[in-house]
């Protein structure tokens, strides 16, 4: 860099702690954590790519409640099952609001459900809440629509005769059409270009978002808004979504039947016909695009890498995948696996459940912010404050899981090989932010899972060592890497 770079660097950065960081004093009884530097807080000793990994070391030192500095911000990481399930379980109200992360404000602008706030956060949650149940899920009608799509996937498979291939689009467009049965009544073929152009964005952003750049951006906004980088490509691709989406919303205005309410999004327009004479607004295009993408994203890129997750997995032991099918051909044989099934089948459920907490999808969760002043495990925390509850702490629990490091099939069975449930499984999150998909994801990944497993064995391509190793994301993806899905007799 060359010298008037530097002074002119230097000079940004004096004015910046000036108005920014100076006052600005940590309150009393503020829970405890590693001292921050001026501007960068603790950015110094954070894993900007996997920052779960620092937060877990320093609940080492500070214990389950502490503190931590992103540039100027303060913020509250929570660690353990018990203090998690504690603040957003016992606690729900004081930590339900969404922190304003700037990419996310940027993209979704307080509407939608996954990044909204106040009382819309509230009125979106409990239209989504109806509406996903009023076109499917937990019932038999979308059951019957996953099992045909896992026909679908075992056909795509079949397709590549044993030979080695990268089933993440697959996995994408299968677990995609799930979701947008309920969301625009239809399903896509899994080489139509519009939606391999909505998963390719979508994959895009979560690697973007979960990059070196993006981190700094949300750090310090008003100095990365003007910085060239991948985080400038985030709001590109979700230009890219919404523009697919507004299309197909003005389709659905052309023929819409209030009486007969074929999807998520009929129900939304005959929700906004309502609200006409209403002086509250609440279901307005806005709110209705950015929902849709929150579901349309969360329903396909965190079911399908899960099962990505559980294929690999697979591959690198094989003795597990083999109880399986022993345990498919006992229960359902050459029939279609159907939830009925799940009962009796405790240690395919055991390892399913596994696979979840092993694969750690959200291992930092999406971060809350409390709505009011509370005094929280002994420490105050002020309202308007980040909070972490950190989910890679609660499924590597150690007073919950024998073996919190390893993939274990036994955390979820007793002694005599029944399924049993355990209180420190909560790859959905708790209280009032949880997945509102949940119910419908336990359904998918059973389903397509028992099926996969019902129809091939899985292994790596010839000469191939499975690696276990987590992909840079804001979610747990696995590192790219190839399947031979070998058609079982």
């Amino acid at each position: 860099m060359d010298p008037v770079s530097v002074l002119l660097s230097v000079v940004v950065c004096i004015f910046l702690y000036k108005v920014f960081y100076g006052g600005k004093e940590r309150p009393e009884n503020f829970p405890p954590g590693p001292k921050p530097l001026p501007l960068i807080g603790n950015l110094h000793i954070m894993n900007m790519r996997k920052p779960h990994l620092t937060f877990m070391e320093l609940a080492k030192t500070y214990g389950s409640v502490f503190s931590f500095q992103l540039g100027l911000e303060k913020i509250v990481v929570l660690c353990g099952t018990d203090t998690v399930k504690d603040a957003l379980i016992n606690h729900a109200e004081e930590f339900s609001e969404r922190a304003k992360i700037p990419v996310f404000e940027d993209i979704a602008k307080g509407h939608g459900i996954v990044f909204a706030h106040g009382e819309n956060w509230k009125v979106m949650r409990r239209f989504t809440l109806s509406a996903l149940r009023d076109f499917g899920m937990g019932k038999k009608t979308i059951e019957d629509k996953i099992c045909e799509e896992s026909d679908c996937l075992v056909e795509t498979f079949k397709s590549y005769n044993g030979k080695p291939f990268d089933n993440t689009f697959i996995l994408n467009s299968a677990a995609a059409n799930i979701i947008v049965t309920i969301l625009l009544g239809d399903r896509f073929d899994y080489k139509d270009p519009k939606m391999l152009n909505l998963i390719k964005v979508v994959n895009q952003n979560m690697r973007i978002g979960g990059g070196f750049m993006v981190r700094l951006y949300n750090t310090y906004p008003t100095i990365m808004r003007w910085i060239p980088g991948s985080h400038q490509t985030v709001s590109k691709n979700v230009a890219t979504i919404f523009k697919f989406l507004n299309e197909t919303f003005t389709e659905h205005r052309k023929v819409l039947d209030v009486n007969d309410q074929r999807d998520l999004i009929d129900a939304f327009l005959v929700k906004q016909q309502e609200e006409e004479l209403s002086s509250k607004k609440f279901f307005y295009n806005q709110n209705l695009t950015v929902l849709v993408t929150n579901l349309f994203a969360a329903g396909m890129e965190t079911t399908s890498t899960t099962l990505r997750w559980g294929l690999l997995l697979m591959m690198k032991y094989p003795e597990i995948q083999k109880k399986i099918q022993k345990e498919i051909d006992q229960v359902i044989g050459s029939a279609q696996p159907r939830l009925e099934h799940r009962k009796q089948m405790p240690y395919t459920d055991a390892v399913i459940h596994e696979i979840q907490r092993f694969a750690n999808i959200a291992p930092i969760n999406i971060p809350h912010e409390t709505t009011q002043d509370v005094t929280f495990r002994g420490y105050f925390i002020p309202k308007g404050t980040q909070v972490i509850p950190l989910l890679a702490s609660v499924l590597r629990d150690k007073a919950y899981f024998k073996k919190p490091e390893e993939f274990y099939p036994e955390h979820f069975l007793d002694s005599e090989g029944n399924f049993v449930k355990n209180e420190a499984f909560l790859p959905f999150s708790a209280g009032k932010r949880s997945c509102a998909g949940e119910t419908l994801a336990k359904m998918e990944l059973f389903l397509f899972f028992t099926k996969l497993l019902q129809n091939f064995t899985f292994q790596p391509p010839p000469g191939v060592e499975v690696q276990l190793t987590c992909g840079v994301a804001l979610t747990s993806i696995p590192l790219d890497h190839k399947i031979c899905a070998l058609p079982r007799s």
